[in-house]
């Protein structure tokens, strides 16, 4: 597992760490996603969570721990979610510290079970997340049906965002519809200081890229306090609305 910083601007703290499977060779998620068959995928959803926590607690990770999973693969949350509650009772770590993160770019085969999905979680203290939301299949009706503790916007959605009046636009849009539902957003891939002061512009105060820290296999990365300096003395750019 590689783990990247997701980080509070309005402390400068890190808020979490996302968990991020990776080969031993140190090879991309594509590269493992693409040797995973469907028959495998529950076992691999398994698998990931429990070596995630593992990983995570045997670290010392004494903030959030954001672990992606395949919504197709649970069939049963109560029946699903017990490796995950053992394994995390076994190494000692907070379950109330977990956040289970669904992409929105998997394609949903019953978003009414999802839906049961995302409740189950949050009645048992975890904290969800829609993934990549912006660049998946369902946009705005996903946050209808699972209604998401956090929503996490897509990389892309979010690139040159500071010279783009129109994703400024659509992502103001989403900030005030988050807001209004009780949604937190955190933007992901976040690259440039210009990029980061125009989404504090907008409110948006949890960010993850590369800005912050690449990830890193099996170690919890700080940022740097240069980071936070520089981007204390970059003089942000007047808005482009």
């Amino acid at each position: 597992m590689a783990f990247q910083p997701i980080v509070d601007a309005r402390d400068r703290s890190i808020h979490g760490y996302e968990a991020l499977v990776r080969t031993m060779e140190g090879g991309s998620a594509a590269d493992v996603l693409a040797r995973v068959q469907p028959g495998q995928l529950y076992r691999f959803d398994q698998t990931c969570r429990v070596k995630a926590i593992a990983t995570a607690a045997a670290l010392g990770l004494q903030r959030r721990l954001f672990i992606n999973f395949f919504p197709n693969a649970v069939y049963q949350p109560e029946t699903c979610i017990r490796l995950t509650l053992r394994a995390a009772q076994m190494t000692g770590f907070p379950t109330s510290n977990l956040v289970f993160e669904a992409a929105e770019s998997e394609q949903v085969s019953d978003p009414s079970h999802v839906s049961r999905i995302f409740r189950d979680y949050r009645g048992r203290g975890f904290q969800t997340a829609i993934d990549d939301f912006g660049a998946g299949y369902a946009g705005l009706s996903r946050l209808v049906e699972f209604q998401p503790d956090l929503i996490k916007l897509d990389m892309a959605l979010l690139r040159g965002i500071d010279t783009d009046p129109v994703r400024r636009t659509i992502v103001a849009g989403v900030a005030g519809i988050a807001r209004g539902i009780g949604s937190t957003l955190l933007a992901e891939g976040v690259e440039t200081a210009d990029e980061y002061h125009a989404l504090r512009e907008l409110g948006i105060h949890l960010f993850q890229g590369y800005l912050f820290g690449r990830p890193a296999l099996e170690r919890l990365e700080p940022v740097a306090d240069s980071t936070w300096a520089a981007l204390a003395h970059e003089a942000p750019r007047a808005g482009c609305g």
